[in-house]
C-alpha cells in the first residue's frame, strides 16, 4: 500500500488507489473505485463502484462520488458539493439501470455546495461557485453561478477571473502564467506557449 489510510477509512478489497493519495476519516471506498496518484479524500467521503477519479483531484469532506461519476485529472470537489446519477429518483422504484454519466474534465472546480445533476460533462477548468445547481453541460473555463446555473464569465486555468465578454472576439493575459485566452463567438482557448 503507497498511499495513507485512517484507521477509521473502509477500502473494500478490488478498490485501486494510486501512489501518494491520502484516505481521511470515515471514509469508504467500493470496490470497483479507480483512484489515481496524489488524491486526497476528505473526511465522510464516499466513493462508488463504478467511479474513476484522476490524479492530483481534491475531494473535500462529507462529498458522495457514486456511479457513473467520472472525474479527470486535478478537479477539485468542494466540501458537501453533491453529484446525482438518477434524473428522476424514486424510493418506490428501482433506477439503477437509468443511472446517466456526469464527466468533470481536468482542472474544473466544483465549490462548496453545488450540485452536480447526472448526466452532464463540465469542461476543462470551469469554475462552478458554492451554492450552484448545474443542470447542463458547462463549457471550457466557463465560470457559473446562480440556481439554476448560469455563466457570468471565463476562469483561466491558474483559477483567476478572466477580463473578457462572455462572447465576440477579445484577447487577454492572464498576469499570473503569461498565457493568453482568446474568446471566439462563445468559446474560449487558452494559447499554450
Amino acid at each position: 500500500m503507497n498511499y495513507m489510510k485512517h484507521e477509521t477509512a473502509i477500502v473494500d478489497d478490488g478498490a485501486v488507489i494510486g501512489d501518494e493519495s491520502r484516505v481521511w476519516h470515515w471514509v469508504h471506498v467500493c470496490a470497483g473505485a479507480l483512484i489515481g496518484k496524489k488524491v486526497s479524500l476528505g473526511q465522510n467521503v464516499f466513493v462508488g463502484n463504478k467511479v474513476t477519479i484522476g490524479d492530483m483531484c481534491k475531494v473535500q469532506n462529507n462529498v458522495s462520488v457514486y456511479d457513473n461519476v467520472y472525474l479527470e485529472e486535478g478537479v477539485f470537489c468542494g466540501p458537501s458539493m453533491v453529484f446525482t446519477n438518477v434524473y428522476n429518483p424514486r424510493s418506490l422504484i428501482e433506477r439503477k439501470e437509468e443511472f446517466r454519466d456526469t464527466r468533470v474534465k481536468k482542472g474544473a472546480t466544483l465549490g462548496a455546495n453545488c450540485t452536480v445533476v447526472c448526466g452532464i460533462t463540465i469542461g476543462e477548468y470551469a469554475f462552478v461557485g458554492a451554492g450552484t445547481v448545474v443542470n447542463k453541460d458547462v463549457k471550457p473555463f466557463a465560470l457559473m453561478v446562480g440556481v439554476p446555473a448560469k455563466q457570468i464569465g471565463w476562469m483561466s486555468a491558474y483559477g483567476e477571473k478572466l477580463d473578457l465578454p462572455l462572447s465576440g472576439q477579445a484577447s487577454t493575459v492572464c498576469p499570473y502564467t503569461n498565457e493568453t485566452y482568446v474568446i471566439e463567438g462563445d468559446t474560449l482557448t487558452r494559447l499554450v506557449k
